[in-house]
This record gives C-alpha cells, structure tokens and sequence, in this order.
C-alpha cells in the first residue's frame, strides 16, 4: 500500500509538471526509503540568482527538454520520474551526499544504492539532453528519444547571410573582382582552421560549459582538469593563441621579404 501510495503521488506530480522539486523530507520519503520500484532520475543544482551558477541554468534547460520529451512520449510509464532538488531548497541533502558541486545528475535505481556510473559524468560529456538520455539508457533500459522545440534562429540567419552576399555581389555586379582577392579568400580559410583546430566543433556536439564556477567558493576555472573535457572557455584561448602565432609567422615571414624601413621590419 505504501509502494501505491508512492507511485500515485509521483504520477500526480507527473501530470502537472516532468521535473518535480525536492526538498529534504521529499528526497528522503520517495528516493531514499523504500519501498521503490521505479528509477529516479535526479539533478542537484543552484538555481537561485545569488548563486550566479550560469552553468545551473544551462543544464536545467537540457534536463526540462529530456524530461518534456519522456513525459509527452507515447512511452511514458510509472518506471522512470524526473526530479530536482535546489541547493538552497535542500541543503541537507547535498551534505547527506557529501555534494560539494552543481549541477550533478544522479539515478537512483529501484533497489540498492547508486553506483558510480549511477552519477552522470558531466565533465567528461557535457549536459546536452541526447548524452543525458543515452546515460539513462544504459542505467534504466528506459529509451528515450529528445523532441527539442524547433529554432528557427539558424535558418534566419542563414537566409540573412545569403541575402547580404547576394545583395552585395548584385551592387557590385561590374566589378567582382573581390572575388578572386587571394588575401580575402585566405583570412576566410584561416578562420575556419582557427574555429576547428580550437575545439569549436567538440563544443557543438558536447555542449560543455563556458566556465566551472564552484558554488562554494565562488572560484571560476576556465581551465579543465582533465584531459577528456574542455570549456568553451578553453577554446577561446586556443583560437586566439593559434591566431597570434600564425600572425607572427605572416610578419616574419613580411620582415624578411620586405625592403622598406628597417625600423618597421624590426619591430615585425
């Protein structure tokens, strides 16, 4: 009867709403104590502006889209549920996990205690809602396929760019001689060597965070520790590094070649 009663409140909650928050008595009555024979997909987190956790809010946009997903999917059952509990809402539960980070997205499996792989490895993988769901995968057997909302923010974009390009080769229509400037065609192609060689395409398909702010004491790092994962951060600094070596090879290269002033070719 108590296992029923679980299940019914969970579906109630369900109905109203995919992600349901969690304070400590709640955490405790539903997720630690059983009876339970369900799974419990659950992110910790620091959503309150004071907290200033920008990642926070990132993951929980990826999390609402996988549990909007799984609530509105003709698969939905009384298997799998999706919770929260904020810092500031359960303290005692991030103390009773020894949590010392946010966001962490945990399962709880219907008997036992989480294992390691029961923690999301969000380093490593980054938040995005398909990695979250293939996790879930291989913990619940529970498949889920991700409906993200349609952006159309992209095409606009793209339509604007060709609109401009078109625009301007149809003022420019007697004169397209721009087209064939080599140097044109090269600070181009350096662009997308610098975007792809600095991790630009990772952090597409990752979605890591810009930064890691630790909730605690507030200290940012732009810098991952570990060799499998990166920030966007990281990234940035790669780009413009690559960008400046690749300039000092152009005026060296100007330096050498050139016979102007020899104040100026110095200074190159």
């Amino acid at each position: 009867n108590l296992l029923a009663e679980k299940v019914e409140q969970l579906m109630e909650w369900s109905s109203r709403r995919s992600i349901f928050r969690m304070n400590g008595d709640k955490f405790r009555k539903f997720i630690k104590a059983p009876p339970r024979n369900y799974s419990m997909i659950v992110m910790f987190t620091a959503l309150q502006p004071q907290r200033q956790c920008s990642v926070c809010r990132q993951a929980n946009e990826e999390y609402q889209i996988l549990a909007n997903s799984w609530r509105y999917s003709s698969a939905f059952c009384n298997k799998l549920f999706f919770s929260m509990v904020d810092y500031d809402e359960g303290t005692d539960v991030f103390q009773q996990l020894n949590m010392n980070s946010a966001p962490t997205f945990m399962h709880f499996p219907p008997k036992g205690r989480p294992k390691r792989a029961d923690t999301f490895d969000l380093q490593r993988i980054g938040f995005a809602a398909e990695q979250l769901a293939k996790w879930i995968a291989d913990r619940t057997d529970v498949h889920i396929r991700v409906f993200r909302p349609p952006n159309y923010s992209g095409t606009i974009a793209l339509a604007l760019l060709v609109s401009l390009v078109g625009g301007l080769l149809y003022l420019r229509r007697n004169n397209l001689e721009f087209i064939y400037n080599k140097t044109g065609w090269a600070m181009v192609s350096l662009c997308i060597v610098f975007a792809m060689t600095s991790g630009q395409m990772w952090n597409h398909i990752r979605g890591p965070p810009y930064a890691h702010k630790n909730p605690h004491n507030g200290q940012v790092s732009y810098i991952h520790g570990s060799s499998q994962a990166q920030f966007v951060a990281e990234s940035h600094i790669i780009l413009v590094l690559n960008a400046a070596i690749t300039m000092g090879m152009v005026l060296l290269n100007e330096a050498a070649t050139s016979k102007g002033d020899v104040g100026k070719r110095r200074t190159f």
